[in-house]
C-alpha cells in the first residue's frame, strides 16, 4: 500500500506543486485549510504530513482561524511519530507548535536564491544528510525562527545567521526555503508582493536560469522524505 502524506496548503498560491511530483510512491491528499477544508486534529492514517507556507504569521490566528488546528496536528504527529516537514511558514508553525519563537526578521525580507549554510548538525540528519554540500535555495519570507524548540537541532544557518533548516523535534523537519516553486509560482507572488519591476526580473531570471541545479538539489530531499512516509507506512 502506498504511504498517505497529507499536505496542508495554507494559500491557493502555494501548493505542493514540483516537492509532490518529486515524491514518488506516495498519495497525496490535499487539506487546503484556506478553502475551509477542515485541518483534522489526529495523525491516524497518515504517514507523512507536509505544512506549506503562506503570507500569514504562525501566530496569525485571527487572519487564518485554521492555524491553531494546524499547530495542534503538528504536535500530535510529532507525539506519534509521523515525518512531518513544514515550509517556510510551515516551518515556523512547526517551531511555534512545539515551544519555539517566531519574529518579524529585523534585518529585512529574505528574498530570492540564497546559499543553504549547512551546519555539522546536518551531515548525519536523517533527511538532511545526503543534501550536504553547495546548494541554493528560493527564499521568501519576513518572519524566521527566533529560538527553537527545547532539543532541537539547527541544520542551517543563512549568511546573515538565521535559521534556515532545523529538525525540531525526532520526527519533524522545517526549511525556511521552498524548494516546491517554479517562476511561474513565485512570478504570481511578486505579482502581489509590491517588488520594483528590476527585482522582480532579477529572481524571476535568476529562477528560470537555475532550474535545472534546483531539480538536482531537491528531488533527493523529496524523495528522502517519501521514504522516510514509507517507512512509517
Amino acid at each position: 500500500m502506498r504511504p498517505n502524506v497529507l499536505v496542508v496548503q495554507n494559500e491557493a498560491d502555494d501548493p505542493i506543486h514540483l516537492l509532490g511530483t518529486w515524491m514518488e510512491g506516495v498519495e497525496l491528499e490535499i487539506c487546503r485549510a484556506y478553502g475551509a477544508d477542515p485541518v483534522p486534529e489526529s495523525p491516524e492514517g497518515i504517514d507523512g504530513l507536509v505544512v506549506m507556507g503562506g503570507a500569514m504569521g504562525a501566530n496569525d490566528d485571527e487572519k487564518a482561524s485554521w492555524l491553531p488546528a494546524t499547530r495542534e496536528l503538528i504536535r500530535n504527529a510529532a507525539s506519534a511519530g509521523v515525518p512531518t516537514l513544514g515550509i517556510c511558514l510551515g516551518h515556523q508553525l512547526c517551531a511555534v507548535a512545539l515551544g519555539g519563537e517566531v519574529i518579524v526578521n529585523p534585518g529585512g525580507r529574505q528574498l530570492g536564491l540564497l546559499d543553504v549554510g549547512w551546519t555539522a548538525e546536518a551531515a548525519d540528519d536523517d533527511l538532511m544528510a545526503g543534501l550536504v554540500g553547495p546548494r541554493r535555495a528560493m527564499h521568501w519570507n519576513d518572519d524566521i525562527v527566533m529560538r527553537l524548540p527545547d532539543g532541537a537541532r539547527q541544520l542551517a544557518t543563512a549568511s546573515t545567521g538565521e535559521v534556515q533548516a532545523a529538525r525540531h523535534a525526532r520526527t519533524v523537519w522545517g526549511i525556511q526555503w521552498h524548494p516546491e516553486v517554479d517562476d511561474a509560482v513565485v512570478a504570481s507572488w511578486a505579482s502581489d508582493g509590491g517588488l520594483p519591476e528590476s527585482e522582480r526580473q532579477r529572481v524571476l531570471e535568476d529562477l528560470v536560469r537555475s532550474r535545472a541545479a534546483l531539480d538536482a538539489a531537491w528531488i533527493p530531499l523529496a524523495r528522502r522524505f517519501a521514504a522516510l512516509a514509507g517507512a512509517t507506512a
